[in-house]
């Protein structure tokens, strides 16, 4: 592995982040997240589009079966995080759904250890666990209270959790198909049919005569288009494993963004997390170098 594909998943991560603070802005606006996410991945399925049309070439390789399944695969499995994620924090709260769903590393390790996809070791296993806490600190987990716990947010959350891992897999075996403007295409395409089922067609039609309208294209363009290129690039080099754990650097950026853009308040304890994170992630990203 390189350091400049592991630099790829992290800048990846944090245009997530980012968008994460930009969809936060235009929840605070009254939109749904289901519209936003929809419109995160539309926009970015155009975007990539309009790039792969651009860019033909004649091979026929990478247009493959194979490239279309794991594309498939990668762009249901993100439509599947997102739709289990919003269950999660309407079940158990943003605390609790959040935690949940960033166990993805815990799922990419124990698939990598079963399937024998790649050499899992004592380092990774520490670090993983090292950067969960600092994940449990972030999101005040432990504030939530027993009260917040039911078996529907958990299973969902865990689920997000799980879609996140197969994300990944999907994405890291479609790029060795496929060039990534038809790997993204497919990917994109298959997300926004299956979120197309979800939303609310009446507000997402509204969007596109709203003010908030530029908002939405920012989104799309950072937090599918520009932000999944990098990682999809990162993910040629970067084992399964390591970039599920380097990409938590996600919640970091969108504290940050939260502290910088939006004057919100981190506390001592979210601080200590933001810190674990950051460092476990340098360590680690320096030692697969």
């Amino acid at each position: 592995m390189h350091l400049y594909h592991i630099g790829l998943v992290i800048m990846a991560a944090v245009l997530w982040g980012i968008s994460g603070g930009i969809a936060g802005i235009l929840m605070d606006k009254g939109w749904s997240p289901i519209v936003i996410s929809f419109y995160r991945g539309a926009i970015g399925f155009v975007g990539i589009f309009v790039w792969l049309l651009l860019h033909r070439r004649g091979n026929k390789g990478e247009y493959s079966s194979k490239a279309v399944k794991w594309s498939i695969v990668a762009g249901f499995a993100v439509a599947c995080n997102f739709s289990f994620y919003f269950l999660s924090i309407s079940e158990s709260g943003v605390a609790i759904a959040s935690t949940l769903m960033y166990t993805a590393p815990l799922f990419v390790l124990f698939s990598s250890f079963l399937f024998r996809i790649e050499t899992v070791t004592p380092f990774k296993v520490i670090a993983m666990v090292i950067v969960m806490v600092g994940i449990s600190l972030l999101t005040n987990v432990y504030e939530a209270g027993i009260g917040s716990l039911n078996i529907f947010g958990i299973m969902s959350g865990l689920l997000s959790g799980l879609s996140y891992a197969l994300f990944i897999f999907g994405l890291k075996n479609a790029s060795k198909e496929g060039r990534p403007p038809f790997v993204l295409t497919v990917a994109f395409a298959t997300f926004t049919i299956v979120m197309f089922l979800l939303i609310d067609h009446k507000e997402a039609l509204d969007v596109m005569f709203s003010e908030d309208l530029i908002w939405f294209v920012t989104l799309g363009i950072i937090g599918a288009g520009i932000s999944f290129y990098l990682y999809i690039e990162g993910l040629k080099k970067t084992s399964a494993s390591v970039a599920a754990i380097i990409a938590m650097v996600e919640p970091v950026t969108a504290s940050l963004f939260g502290l910088v853009i939006l004057g919100e308040v981190l506390t001592v304890t979210q601080s200590i997390g933001l810190v674990i994170i950051l460092i476990t992630i340098t360590i680690l990203s320096t030692k697969q170098k």
